[in-house]
Order: structure tokens, then C-alpha cells, then sequence
């Protein structure tokens, strides 16, 4: 294959292309007039249904969960967070979504809703926050979302704006961007399909609804002030671990000085109310006993992300000896080794992770990246098959099966999957090559350029 050869891929055989080929992820997007404000009671510009809200956040939300390593294994502390949210969704606007309420082991700061109700909170920012109080003012945030139908109304805005290519072709553009970062550290950025970067008006909507939900279900409102302390905070002493969280909500000032003076005068009878710190201090006890490991963690992503790769090693390692078994680190010390040329030594970290946690795709997925650069063609198609049976729907997985039946010699295979890779996605590096190959092959009837008279 053509293209400048990258030094660290060159020992085993792959071109540049080749290595951006193999880590690259792409998405699919869905389609779904106006509609009642289930919040405020005015029109609102909607081209999906609830239903389709509802679908769309159970088809997409388990692929933004696998980016952020998957949910956390710690099965007490998801109960928690499920009782809090259930008190919160019991006094919101639309207490008949399917709501759930979930950890992920991302180790960066964020929160995050879908539009049918799936909202997740990182280690990272469940680490930050005290008091239980606290908890309900980031739910209920994010349940604020839900209710106002924020993703679905900036879905639809997009929908208008892009009627010539399609809401799908919009969302995989945006994709593609970070197509091929495998050495910008993982978690770091999702797959934002559905998390779309709100509005000023949103955030502000959001914060009300969020401090209503609250108070609603017997929390000091003073908790939505200590909230924003804490993002303030974490903004000046650690900017790279909340990046994620500000690119899609934005903050301010004006937001902290809104929730102060509401608390005083909205909410002011109501901040006698508990805000619950012994109970959220119980319920995170166990991710608070590793918090210098995600901390490590968290400085080790950003050395990463700078390619300060020694230094990134460093930390993992810390993070490791403290925490051997943690999935994240063992899944971010795999990528790692593969940026510094060393996929053996990423291959054992990522089959590490595999057992440690066998449902979650990204050990699949970044082991089979460590194979298919030493070779392993026949190891590497087991992992991405098993990538693809865990996380249905990624058409990434398809062409990784495809690419390495193609190293196997395996035509008839190879081209199985690059046809279905094809009928999900039509551009990109990776459509150009399973185009490419089926047109080698036979599959695919060259096309003829016109000819002019």
C-alpha cells in the first residue's frame, strides 16, 4: 500500500494509513414539526418523537458508555446513583422516560444525559463532589436536559440545516474528526453522537430545572452552589481533566452568581434542607480509596495526550500499582504501549483488562489493534468478533473483521465484511479501501470516467 511509512509501525509491516485505518471509529446517525415544551408549555421546534428519543438513546448510549470504558463494576455505587436520580425523576416533567442512572469508569470530569433518559457520571466527577446534595444538583442537571429535550431540539435545528446530505452524514463528519486518535488517550473523547454541545439558554434552563428537581425531593439547594464551586475550582487547578465537560456544557460565572441569588431568593426557606455527606461519603468509599490511581490516571491521559509518552508511562504505572485490577488504567496502558511501539507489551495489559472485564468491548477492541500490528491476523479477528457481538451496531469492528481476513488471504471473507462495512458507511479512509478491494477483487464493477464530445 501507498503513503509515508510511520516509524513505529514500520518494524511490523503497516503503513501509516494502515495504523490510522485500524483505529479509527466511525458512526451511523437516525432521522426521527413542532411540538409542546413538556417544561415550559410553549411550541418547540421537534422532529422527533419521544419514541425515537427513546430509541435512539437505547441504540447509541451503550457505544458512548464502551468510549468511557464501560460502567463501573462497583454495583453498590450504581444503586446509589439510581436512588438519587429516582427521587429526582419523581418531581420532574416526564417522569414516564426510562430513565437510568449509571457510573463509568472514565477517570475525566463529566456528566452526561441521552435524550430517552440514560444518564452516566465519571469516576472523575464523582471523585470531585462531597455531599449527596451535590449528586442530586448534577442528576438533576442532566434530568433538566432530559425534560426540556435539549439534544432533540438541537437534533432537529441540525436536521433543517442539513436536509442535503442528511442528519446522518452530519454526525459521522463530526465523528471522523477524531478518527484515528488512539494515542490521545482513551475516555478522554467519546463517541458524541448524541451529546451535543449545548446552548448558553440551555445550561441556564437546565440549572433551574435542576435545582427545582432538588429541592422538590428534599435537598438543600445549596447544593447546585457547591456544584458550580467545585467545576469553578477544577477549571483553575485541572483544566485538562474537565475539558469534556465544558466543551458541551458551558460554564460561567454568571451561572455560579445565578445560583447563589436563587438560593437566596427562590429557594431561600428551603436551604435548611439536608445535603447528605455522610451518606455520599459511605456510598463512594470504595472510589474514594483509589483516588490518588485516578488521579494518576487523569494526569497520565493529558501526558498522553501531549505525547509526553515517558511520562504517561510513569503514571499508569503508578495508578496500576495502586489499583492492578482497574480497568480503565489496564485499557489506557494498553494504548499506550501501541503508541510506543511496544504492541506485545500492549497486547498482555489489553488481555489483562479482558479479564477483568469480559462484557466490555474496548479490551476487545484495543487488543485486536495489538495483534493486527504484530500480525496475529487470525487472534485479531476473534477480538474484533467479539467487539462487534458486545457492541452491535459500530460499524468499525466490521472493517477490522474485514482487514483481517484480508491479511489472512481470506477473500470471500474479507470481502463479506468490507460489503457490510459499505452499506453503513460510504467515505473515509476505510470505505476507500474496502471500496478499493472489492473492485480489485471483482466484487465491484469499476467505474468508467464520462467522456466529454
Amino acid at each position: 500500500m501507498k503513503g509515508p511509512i510511520q516509524n513505529r509501525a514500520q518494524r511490523h509491516g503497516l503503513s501509516r494509513r494502515e495504523f490510522l485505518w485500524l483505529t479509527s471509529a466511525t458512526s451511523a446517525g437516525m432521522l426521527a414539526g413542532c411540538a409542546v415544551n413538556p417544561v415550559t408549555g410553549q411550541r418547540q421546534l421537534m422532529l422527533m418523537s419521544e419514541g425515537q428519543e427513546i430509541e435512539a438513546d437505547r441504540q447509541y448510549a451503550p457505544h458512548q458508555f464502551s468510549s468511557d470504558l464501560g460502567v463501573a463494576q462497583d454495583a453498590g455505587l450504581n444503586r446509589y446513583l439510581s436512588d438519587v436520580g429516582e427521587k429526582l425523576t419523581t418531581v420532574s416533567h416526564r417522569t414516564e422516560m426510562p430513565y437510568s442512572f449509571r457510573a463509568v469508569n472514565a477517570v475525566y470530569v463529566n456528566a452526561y444525559a441521552f435524550p430517552g433518559g440514560s444518564i452516566a457520571t465519571t469516576r472523575g466527577i464523582l471523585l470531585a463532589i462531597e455531599n449527596e446534595a451535590e449528586l442530586a444538583a448534577l442528576l438533576g442537571h442532566e434530568i433538566g436536559h432530559v425534560t426540556a429535550r435539549h439534544t432533540a431540539e438541537r437534533m432537529s435545528k441540525a436536521m433543517l440545516l442539513n436536509v442535503a446530505v442528511g442528519l446522518g452524514s452530519m454526525l459521522v463528519s463530526q465523528k471522523s474528526e477524531t478518527a484515528g486518535l488512539v494515542t490521545a488517550g482513551v475516555g478522554m473523547i467519546g463517541s458524541t453522537l448524541l451529546l451535543a454541545k449545548y446552548s448558553r439558554d440551555d445550561e441556564r434552563q437546565a440549572d433551574a430545572l435542576g435545582m427545582e428537581y432538588m429541592v422538590k425531593a428534599g435537598y438543600t439547594p445549596e447544593g447546585m452552589v457547591g456544584l458550580m464551586n467545585v467545576l469553578r475550582s477544577l477549571s483553575s487547578h485541572s483544566p485538562g481533566a474537565i475539558e469534556m465537560m465544558f466543551a458541551s456544557h458551558p460554564m460561567s460565572e454568571e451561572r455560579y452568581q445565578t445560583a447563589v441569588n436563587r438560593v437566596n431568593t427562590v429557594y431561600g426557606d428551603n436551604k435548611s434542607l439536608p445535603e447528605g455527606r455522610e451518606r455520599y461519603m459511605d456510598h463512594t468509599a470504595g472510589l474514594r480509596r483509589i483516588r490518588t490511581a485516578i488521579e494518576a490516571m487523569q494526569k497520565g491521559q493529558e501526558a498522553m495526550a501531549r505525547k509526553k509518552y515517558a511520562d504517561a508511562e510513569s503514571l499508569f504505572t503508578q495508578a496500576l500499582t495502586e489499583a492492578p485490577d482497574d480497568y480503565a488504567g489496564l485499557v489506557m496502558m494498553a494504548h499506550l504501549q501501541i503508541a510506543m511501539d511496544k504492541p506485545k507489551a500492549g497486547e498482555g495489559f489489553a488481555e489483562k483488562a479482558r479479564q477483568v472485564y469480559p462484557d466490555e468491548a474496548q479490551a476487545h477492541h484495543i487488543g485486536g489493534i495489538a495483534k493486527l500490528v504484530q500480525k496475529k491476523y487470525a487472534a485479531a479477528f476473534e477480538r474484533f468478533d467479539a467487539y462487534e457481538r458486545i457492541l452491535p451496531g459500530d460499524p468499525n469492528p466490521i472493517f477490522l473483521k474485514g482487514y483481517s481476513q484480508e491479511g489472512m488471504q481470506h477473500r470471500p471473507e474479507a470481502a463479506r465484511e468490507y460489503t457490510r462495512y459499505l452499506q453503513n458507511v460510504d467515505q473515509g479512509q476505510q470505505a476507500d479501501h474496502a471500496r478499493q478491494r472489492l473492485t480489485e477483487w471483482g466484487y465491484i464493477q469499476q467505474e468508467t470516467p464520462a467522456t466529454t464530445r
